[in-house]
């Protein structure tokens, strides 16, 4: 599901007084819609009984004021996590989902090099928690590569795998102490030089990259920073060579990324540059009925779109596009259309590759169906593959209705 404003249509003001604004709320894995003259999403909350631990996360936040006709309002609760880091056990009860959030809550320290594990515990009695998050700690030891000297750390075994796994390849000249068949142990000291030719080693920054999301909803030239970009660094060694007190040449000969540059997220503004959600449900009616599904199983389809994404075409932590795709789908869709995996004739070409591939079976099974109902259901539990307990059957049903109705 989407979090945030979906703008599905432009409620004035006094519609919005005389009917309020229409706000689903995704709670423990069930979806309540209502209907809501609060200003704030916390007031809408309380004015739905929704009560909140103070350590819970909203999305959006409690405090933000609602200005829009529609809301998709995430609840993230707080659950138990047991931290197992070596030796050392942690509980920790935190509404935070990614590794990083988690380990951080418990004042505990992540480095690039660390292994995590979030995982689903089954022995409550052992664990005391219904999460349990694993931490697989590299072994630091002190490197000096080329004259530079750092803390580093390795998953390898041996000096030899410690190389292969930072890139190092040794040269004829180049020595190494101890031998790569000598065990990494914590605190040890590792040497790598080269003899004969000089060389140098300089500390470098490696530039952070920037991802950006497109948001339908926003004006071109609206952008947002997410999370703020972190420049990493890296000790580069390079060969030189120079002649009368001079350097004539020089060659990178080996590098060592010691700090991890940190992706910077924007939200960037595309309204207007991509068709709108009410285009999309015209173009989506038009291409599925060329396609040769009758009126029924068009509506029937249509009426899950509306209920997955309302027919935006946007990227949100929920998923992908009309369909919501998540996982090796929502990948494969962007690697097929890398450049315009956003656009409503992509998504929906790549709509009719899955039922004429993976999904043959239920693209069959709905062109034998005249039950808009049935339609509806299978498109639900085969193709979106959603809980049936949380899917919200019944508001796709009617959305397909409406659909239905309005294309006769």
């Amino acid at each position: 599901m989407i979090s945030g404003v979906t703008h599905a249509d432009n409620q004035s003001s006094t519609d919005i007084k005389n009917n309020g604004r229409l706000l689903t709320i995704h709670d423990r894995g069930s979806s309540t819609i209502v209907l809501s003259q609060a200003t704030t999403v916390g007031d809408a909350l309380t004015e739905a009984g929704v009560e909140l631990d103070p350590r819970d996360t909203v999305e959006p936040a409690a405090n933000e004021k609602l200005v829009a006709s529609d809301y998709q309002i995430n609840i993230y609760r707080v659950r138990p996590v047991l931290i197992v880091d070596g030796n050392v056990r942690v509980k920790v009860v935190t509404p935070f989902q990614t590794e990083e959030q988690i380990a951080a809550s418990a004042g505990i320290k992540l480095y690039y090099e660390d292994i995590v594990n979030l995982e689903r515990t089954d022995d409550v009695l052992a664990d005391g928690a219904g999460l349990k998050m694993i931490i697989k700690r590299a072994v630091p030891f002190e490197f000096t590569l080329y004259g530079k000297k750092n803390i580093v750390r390795t998953q390898g075994v041996t000096v030899g795998e410690m190389l292969k796994e930072k890139s190092i390849v040794l040269g004829s000249n180049d020595k190494v102490l101890p031998s790569v068949d000598t065990a990494i142990t914590s605190g040890m000291t590792i040497r790598v030089w080269r003899e004969g030719k000089q060389t140098i080693t300089q500390d470098e920054k490696v530039k952070f990259e920037v991802e950006k999301i497109e948001n339908a909803e926003l004006s071109v030239g609206y952008s947002e920073i997410k999370v703020a970009g972190i420049d990493g660094l890296r000790s580069v060694t390079y060969e030189i060579i120079i002649e009368d007190g001079k350097e004539v040449s020089r060659k990178e000969i080996a590098s060592l990324t010691t700090k991890q540059p940190k992706t910077q997220v924007e939200i960037v503004g595309v309204k207007g540059k991509y068709t709108t959600p009410s285009e999309n449900e015209t173009i989506t009616w038009e291409f599925l009925r060329t396609k040769g599904f009758s009126k029924i199983q068009t509506a029937g389809i249509m009426g899950n779109l509306m209920q997955e994404h309302r027919f935006s075409t946007s990227d949100v932590p929920g998923g992908l596009g009309i369909a919501q795709w998540t996982g090796s789908r929502r990948l494969n869709l962007i690697a097929m259309y890398p450049n315009s995996y956003t656009n409503i004739y992509s998504q929906l070409d790549y709509l009719m590759y899955e039922f004429n591939g993976g999904y043959v079976g239920v693209r069959d099974a709905i062109r034998a169906e005249d039950s808009l109902s049935a339609v509806v259901e299978l498109f639900q539990n085969q193709f979106e593959r959603c809980n049936p307990y949380y899917c919200m059957l019944n508001m796709r049903i009617y959305y397909a209705s409406g659909i239905l109705g309005s294309h006769e």
